[in-house]
């Protein structure tokens, strides 16, 4: 493993100890439940070119879910996490299978539309959700009912996550997302199936929203359809443009200066959705393949690969001889063909 996500593991897991205030610990809570959500939706809008912009429905599901599995039915946290993220796992897979047939934009249209029907769904719901006046939230067993314990609990989902998806885009099915997300008759071409691949990745991406869910449920112990609004969805889809697609660190860095920005700022907290909109423009105009793209540059500026360069040196000698069989027309080797004596065929190490 590498020294620096060592360090960068330690330094996130000891952040209780050395954070200013509970309400900063708060924030980086909320950023690592984003992430969740986040990282796994990145795989399907950074990596596999799916316009889904709808990804708090299913951020809700997983909520409302959790708060009933182990608010009304007493369920246990840790079942009822489960739960959650099947369940969003489940509507993502029902969603997909007819949209993601669908072009780009319609099929954007189409979460949009499913998001907007889960919220008047939770809203009609009075005695499964409570309606407009929400539901309280069970939070998790100890350890992790304090907020440095919820802090380390949301610390090791993140983690599970972020890990499950490096994997999968360093080797092959990366390189499918990818080649999907590029070109769809590209794709077809080497054998991409191209419509199991999006289905796999978008119902992936739906039980990572669902897991999110719950643990956004519990850390805000309240919830309500005002809670999961379609500006939050935005806010998701926002942190993976900014941060760049095909890329991990990008929306990684998106999402802290995004939900953080806001909230550190004081009393410019209500000017939030112009701070998105600021850094979106500048984004779009300065670097418009994010600011992963950025550091990559820099990076390759300060610190350039070395790049071994092979030459390839052609067996003059064995080339001569294959023209002169050829010229001969009777199969038999011409004896000028490299004076040592008649061609043999190549070994199969020699290929």
């Amino acid at each position: 493993m590498s020294p620096k996500i060592v360090l960068l593991a330690l330094l996130l897991a000891s952040l209780p100890f050395w954070v200013g205030n509970p309400y900063q610990l708060h924030i980086a809570t909320l950023i690592g439940t984003y992430w969740v959500l986040i990282c796994a939706l990145n795989l399907t809008v950074g990596y596999t070119g799916i316009l889904s912009i709808g990804h708090v429905a299913l951020l809700s599901i997983g909520a409302y879910s959790y708060a009933i599995l182990s608010g009304d039915y007493e369920l246990s946290p840790w079942l009822a996490t489960a739960c959650a993220g099947a369940l969003g796992g489940l509507c993502g897979l029902l969603l997909g299978l007819p949209s993601l047939r669908l072009p780009g934009f319609y099929f954007a249209m189409a979460t949009i539309a499913f998001s907007m029907m889960t919220m008047e769904f939770s809203l009609a719901q009075d005695e499964l959700t409570g309606g407009g006046a929400g539901l309280s939230v069970a939070s998790f067993p100890a350890p992790f009912d304090s907020p440095e314990g919820l802090y380390w609990l949301v610390l090791a989902f993140a983690a599970v996550v972020t890990f499950l998806s490096w994997n999968l885009v360093r080797f092959m099915w990366g390189r499918a997302l990818i080649a999907v997300r590029d070109s769809h008759v590209a794709a077809s071409a080497v054998g991409v199936p191209i419509f199991r691949a999006k289905l796999s990745i978008f119902t992936f991406s739906g039980v990572a929203a669902g897991v999110a869910g719950a643990l956004f449920a519990s850390l805000q112990s309240y919830i309500t359809p005002e809670t999961f609004v379609f500006e939050l969805s935005m806010f998701f889809f926002v942190c993976i443009v900014i941060g760049g697609r095909g890329s991990m660190w990008g929306p990684f860095i998106g999402t802290v200066v995004l939900a953080a920005l806001p909230e550190l700022a004081g009393t410019l907290a209500h000017w939030g959705q112009f701070f998105y909109g600021v850094l979106l423009l500048a984004v779009v105009l300065l670097i418009p393949e994010g600011v992963g793209s950025a550091f990559t540059l820099i990076k390759e500026k300060y610190r350039p690969q070395k790049r071994e360069k092979h030459v390839v040196s052609p067996d003059l000698g064995r080339l001569r001889a294959a023209i002169s069989l050829h010229k001969d027309g009777q199969g038999n080797p011409s004896p000028d063909h490299a004076g040592n004596g008649p061609l043999t065929p190549l070994k199969q190490s020699e290929r």
